[in-house]
């Protein structure tokens, strides 16, 4: 492999600074409907485009200044609305402009409101269907002085504008409307513009809305946090389940994210873009014998990913559970086959153990990062738990023998990894990042001479350069794989601290030690996100709630699209930080698999809710199998016993959650939870 395999030239000095993607203060809110991606730009720094408009084809990948509305030379400052009235220019001002999420009746918009001496003027940005590349944008007008006579709005190049005129009196109560649609023909890079009347969204654009999973709390940042998600992370993938890693950064997928976003899609109700991205991934991104792409790569055995077969499995399980659509498993169970038994090949098996073994680890380092040859702790635990998924999947579609030996081998790696005194990845009571071939912990990694990589970033500074702490050690933890009571998870949760504010101040956890980043020194969204999920089984919630409320804090925070990490970084070789949406997928499994606590499998439901302290409240309509799920949290009252109630039939409480049938119609369930839960 080459360390430079992800560097491109994307220099943000050179041309306008709308093609920086991270200036400071700016937010992006993202928009989409699978035919047209948009990113609505909000920047309170001078140099960039206050309010700027991105349009981009999903599954089109490339830098921020690709997009179609991007000029190399003005940036994004055409795409903003100009106002002339009465010989004077009104636009938006850095600092002048205010941006939230809202809803088109009921479809997720973008609402920003924005003033320029005596004009107020508010703007409304949504995809009005679901079936064409339109983005439509609503303007509203108020004049705080005299009203002119007429008023003029424009947009596009100032030398050839787009313009329309309305009368100027009674302006308030009148709305200008655009569309903003991509030229059908994909070979010819075009945007038309149009004014017209209000669009409003369709009815199939208002039904899919109101059919996803909704989620209120008594906390406005928590309920800020999931609408965030649950607005932006179908916005961004095409119909065919398309998604680049990281906005505008790393222009490459990779089934270990996209698995990871199939499964939320499922639970969000996004049933028909979770499917397609499944098919996709089993069609083109797993050869016939098993073996899976990262970025794009096939490798060869020494460098290829063997969690992300264990990711794929355990997405499609979900998927199944969700949704109750088994023929995706008669449409590929050759190939998901392959895949629960490539990681099994003697080529990763390690004989005295039976743990998997090569020379990549779950941050995509390699040998010349100075990973050596070895057990890696996520490449066990997610194939293991990939390997139960794919002994219930072979059940269900009557292959008993394969079912049998996926149980196998998954309880053979599960008992190796943890229970293995002198190979097993649990040390000193914790979990650790990896041991070598003969059973000794690699603690440290050092790069071989000659390797290409730029002087500043920690693993080229003098060592020791640390390899544990690691944030992925949480997901064993936070996906119960592990006892979250137990010792271990204890434990590894205290060593994990040592992640955050590591090298750096304001929050968050590095992704792991930051003596061996590989990158650059800074906090990652979603490893914190992992950490946050684990503190939350473990019921460590000032813990979750530091977490959260760093997020909200963050760059990207009030849009609630955030950056991979946030730090320095020699840019170029290394391209510009980019938008992760495996963050969103993080935020909506912590709502619903965690808080809301619901999770189906093949014959059953199981709903273990737990409201995090100081949080007295919680709704949700969640979509399952067809049918609606109504839930209500809340705790119990003075001398009310805690307990569940579904349909109006009371059962008693259990921590251990309430086992029911699949519904066969619409369900409501009440859970009135301990008080000092």
């Amino acid at each position: 492999m080459d360390v430079k395999e992800h560097f491109y030239t994307d220099d943000p000095a050179a041309g306008p600074a709308d093609v920086r993607t991270n200036p400071p203060g700016i937010e992006y809110y993202f928009l989409g409907n699978g035919h047209i991606q948009a990113a609505v730009q909000v920047c309170p720094d001078i140099a960039t485009t206050p309010l700027g408009l991105l349009l981009m084809r999903p599954g089109r990948f490339g830098p921020k200044r690709a997009a179609l509305t991007f000029d190399q030379e003005t940036g994004l400052r055409q795409t903003m609305i100009r106002i002339h009235a009465a010989d004077r220019l009104y636009q938006p001002r850095p600092g002048q402009v205010d941006a939230r999420w809202t809803d088109r009746d009921g479809v997720p918009a973008v609402r920003i409101t924005w003033r320029d001496g005596a004009v107020c003027a508010e703007e409304t940005l949504y995809c009005p269907d679901r079936d064409t590349p339109t983005l439509a944008r609503e303007i509203r007008v108020r004049a705080e002085q005299a009203e002119p006579d007429e008023l003029t709005f424009s947009t596009g190049p100032s030398n050839r504008p787009i313009e329309t005129t309305i009368p100027g009196r009674n302006v308030s109560s009148k709305i200008v409307c655009l569309t903003y649609r991509l030229q059908d023909d994909e070979s010819i890079p075009a945007v038309i513009i149009e004014w017209c009347e209000p669009v409003p969204p369709s009815r199939d654009a208002v039904i899919h809305a109101q059919n996803l999973a909704a989620c209120r709390t008594s906390s406005i940042l928590l309920d800020h946090l999931y609408a965030a998600a649950r607005n932006q992370l179908p916005a961004v993938l095409g119909t065919r389940g398309q998604m680049d890693g990281s906005i505008w950064q790393y222009n490459h997928e990779w089934i270990r994210d996209q698995a990871m976003v199939a499964r939320s899609l499922a639970m969000l109700g996004e049933t028909g873009l979770a499917r397609a991205m499944l098919d996709r991934l089993l069609a083109e991104f797993v050869t016939q014998d098993g073996a899976t792409v990262d970025s794009d790569v096939l490798r060869d055995e020494r460098d290829v990913e063997l969690d992300q077969n264990g990711e794929l499995l355990f997405a499609l399980k979900a998927y199944v559970d969700w949704t109750g659509d088994e023929t995706i498993l008669h449409e590929h169970w050759d190939r998901i086959a392959a895949v629960a038994e490539f990681p099994l090949r003697d080529a990763f098996r390690h004989d005295p153990s039976g743990l998997l073994h090569n020379e990549r680890e779950y941050w995509e380092r390699h040998a010349l990062h100075g990973i050596e040859d070895g057990m890696d702790v996520m490449n066990q635990f997610f194939h293991s738990i990939g390997l139960f998924d794919a002994a219930a999947l072979a059940r269900l579609v009557g292959r008993d023998d394969q079912a049998q030996r996926s149980r196998d081998e998954a309880d053979r790696l599960r008992r190796a990894m943890l229970h293995d005194q002198r190979y097993g990845l649990v040390h000193d009571g914790r979990l650790i990042k990896r041991r070598a071939l003969n059973g000794d912990v690699q603690e440290t990694i050092t790069a071989p001479p000659g390797v290409d990589l730029p002087d500043e970033v920690p693993l080229m500074q003098d060592g020791p350069h640390r390899l544990n702490p690691d944030a992925s050690t949480a997901l064993p933890v936070a996906m119960e794989f592990i006892d979250p009571a137990d010792r271990v998870a204890r434990r590894t949760l205290d060593e994990l601290e040592q992640l955050w504010n590591q090298a750096w101040n304001g929050g968050g956890y590095g992704r792991y030690h930051v003596t061996s980043e590989a990158d650059s020194p800074g906090s990652w969204p979603f490893p914190s996100l992992f950490i946050a999920r684990a503190y939350f089984e473990t019921g460590d919630d000032e813990k979750v709630w530091r977490i959260l409320h760093w997020l909200a804090s963050a760059p990207g925070g009030k849009a609630g699209s955030w950056f991979e990490f946030y730090g320095p970084r020699p840019i170029p070789p290394y391209p510009q930080i980019g938008i992760v949406p495996w963050t969103w997928a993080e935020l909506i499994g912590l709502f619903i698999h965690h808080l809301l606590g619901v999770r189906p499998f093949f014959d059953g439901l199981v709903l273990r809710p737990r409201l995090l302290r100081g949080l007295d409240r919680a709704e949700a309509t969640l979509p399952l199998r067809g049918h609606r799920l109504h839930l209500v949290l809340r705790r119990a009252g003075d001398a009310e016993s805690p307990g569940f109630h579904v349909d109006g039939v009371g059962h008693d409480f259990r921590p251990e959650g309430l086992r029911l049938l699949l519904p066969s119609a619409d369900v409501h369930v009440e859970a009135v939870l301990p008080a000092d839960s």
